[in-house]
């Protein structure tokens, strides 16, 4: 019995090295192709750095969104449409793998605004600049946020069936050009029928973002925070205990306290953790 046992482990454990070595083997194929591709995949940056989309200033619209739609078209995505909104255009694209699963993409197309005389180098025009102790360095408006994280998916996705490989999963794109002042408009991309049904096939929703430290470990975050405004009126009068005019505070003994029941309703929205 222990024997029987003890073969099943070798078994399990050769399996797992086996599927281990494989994995290693495309990847290898793939990372080969990715350096193959490496100076398309910066001129692909570059020059989309050079497409300025900026919704604060209106500007670079609606070029930015059809630059999206032909960069996901590029990349293999069967088919990208531009889709308006009662602000700036959204994108929304499909990759149908002939995979059992579908992960969903979230991507930007608009960069903060810029001054270019605080910048050591034009930011349109995406210099590579040797900053020790970095080395070479790609310097312009969405270098960082969120162009190149988003560039460098990209490049995978051209680099996967470069290598005869083929995707693992399905892929499901959102990209809006209004995330740098609050995304206002996203609810109508995302609401849309075809986004909606198309969304709600997927596990999950991944961003790509500029987490690699200077040793190159890269950190793939498993969860993000959004933003909201909003305006809370705290009404005395309405629960019954309050005031329900200006009263002095020396009353507070007496009378609930709106500001006080206020306070107690915003520290519910966040834990110690």
């Amino acid at each position: 019995m222990k024997i029987f046992r003890y073969l099943i482990l070798v078994i399990a454990l050769l399996a797992t090295i086996n599927n281990r070595l494989v994995a290693e083997s495309q990847h290898a194929d793939i990372k080969a192709e990715i350096t193959k591709r490496h100076d398309e995949a910066v001129k692909r940056l570059q020059d989309w750095i050079a497409q300025v989309s900026i919704a604060a200033e209106d500007r670079g619209y609606p070029e930015g969104a059809e630059y999206m739609a032909k960069l996901a078209r590029d990349a293999g995505f069967q088919q990208a449409t531009v889709i308006n909104t009662d602000g700036k255009p959204g994108v929304f694209a499909t990759l149908d793998a002939g995979a059992p699963k579908t992960v969903g993409l979230y991507f930007m197309y608009d960069v903060k605004q810029f001054d270019p005389s605080e910048w050591s180098s034009p930011p349109t025009e995406a210099r590579i600049m040797d900053k020790p102790p970095l080395g070479k360095v790609m310097i312009g408006r969405g270098a960082v946020n969120q162009k190149g994280p988003e560039a460098a998916f990209l490049a995978a996705l051209h680099a996967i069936p470069g290598a005869g490989k083929k995707m693992p999963v399905n892929l499901v794109l959102v990209a809006e050009g209004e995330e740098e002042i609050g995304s206002p408009h996203i609810p109508q991309l995302v609401r849309r029928p075809e986004v909606l049904d198309a969304l709600k096939k997927c596990g999950g929703v991944f961003m790509p973002s500029a987490t690699q430290d200077l040793d190159g470990i890269v950190t793939v975050n498993l969860g993000s925070k959004g933003v909201i405004e909003l305006e809370l009126v705290s009404s005395g009068e309405k629960w019954g205990r309050g005031p329900a005019k200006d009263i002095h505070s020396s009353l507070k003994a007496m009378v609930d306290s709106p500001a006080w029941h206020l306070v107690k309703a915003l520290n519910t929205l966040v834990s110690e953790d």
